[in-house]
């Protein structure tokens, strides 16, 4: 194995903390991973890493070799980028990773016909509602939903959020039609809840059609972490909630759910749906596969149809 393979290697068992992640990350054994960075150190002659029967931490040798490794790896990565934007079509492994319910419904169709118009491509998907590192877990680009926070990697919005407050019919007939905000709090709610994000507000305007905003907060009776399970709570009668409308798989009418406070201002609070990618210069692949994403989906995306008249809506 070469020295730049070597110290490919060396960098992943420290950006993953342990062997065992590295190795499967190259899907190879954990003492051939091992048997590796000791030929490295051979080959160097120092000594990286102190190690113990559990962990391991970087000498001070090791740490200085780490940074200009890091570059290194960053630098080849350019020149594959590069390499890579020049070729007819795509081809090679794309890594994507995105949240349970967008993944299933807009990233699934996108890929099944992007791996038969290139057959040359093969594609791994995660899918995991908790945002993963991109970069420490080598992926080629993740879908966002939500607000950027990550201001180390490159993004592109591929759409715009819309809110909508919606309801079934039956919990309507039960609690009655809410024709404030005031009275909406008052009924119970279905949330999204994972991890450390909870959307139990919604930022509405005080007045019909008027231009000052106020978050209220919802009486989340129910909280669920995964999306089809809320929609599902939400036909069922169990309480109203605020939803994206990517979440709708079929038409408002269809699913018997009644929109809420429609003459009030809702706003998205600075939220969208992004491509995002550790690089400015991507691949082909990368470049092609967040266009097919795109398209897609379409400008304006394509969910909006499932709510009538809703560009008048929110206002």
């Amino acid at each position: 194995m070469s020295l730049t393979k070597q110290l490919a290697l060396f960098v992943d068992v420290v950006q993953q903390g342990s062997f065992t992640k590295a190795a499967t990350l190259h899907d190879m054994d954990n003492s051939l991973l091992s048997k590796q960075i000791k030929k490295l150190e051979t080959e160097l002659g120092v000594q990286l890493l102190n190690r113990s029967t559990r962990s391991f931490s970087l000498t001070s040798a090791g740490e200085e070799i780490l940074a200009q490794a890091l570059q290194l790896t960053d630098t080849l990565s350019q020149v594959q980028n590069i390499a890579d934007s020049y070729q007819s079509k795509p081809k090679g492994i794309i890594r994507i990773t995105s949240g349970v319910y967008f993944g299933q419904l807009y990233l699934q169709p996108v890929i099944t016909r992007f791996m038969k118009q290139y057959p040359e491509v093969k594609v791994t998907l995660n899918l995991d509602d908790k945002r993963t590192d991109i970069i420490t877990d080598h992926f080629d680009v993740a879908f966002r939903v939500g607000k950027l926070t990550e201001s180390n990697l490159i993004a592109r919005k591929i759409a715009k959020t819309h809110f909508a407050i919606v309801a079934s019919e039956c919990f309507i007939q039960e609690h009655g039609m809410p024709m404030t905000p005031e009275e909406l709090i008052q009924l119970p709610a279905v949330v999204y809840g994972n991890g450390n994000v909870n959307l139990d507000q919604m930022c509405l305007t005080e007045t019909p059609h008027g231009d000052l905003y106020k978050m209220y907060k919802m009486r989340g009776n129910y909280k669920v972490s995964d999306v089809r399970t809320l929609i599902d709570a939400v036909k069922s009668g169990l309480g109203y909630s605020l939803i994206d409308l990517f979440n709708l798989e079929e038409p408002i009418a269809q699913s018997k759910l009644v929109p809420l406070l429609t003459n009030y201002g809702l706003s998205t609070m600075d939220t969208g749906i992004y491509a995002v990618y550790p690089h400015r210069k991507q691949t082909l692949l990368v470049s092609e596969f967040i266009k097919a994403v795109q398209e897609y989906i379409g400008t304006p995306p394509f969910w909006l149809d499932h709510v009538p008249d809703f560009k008048n809506m929110y206002k």
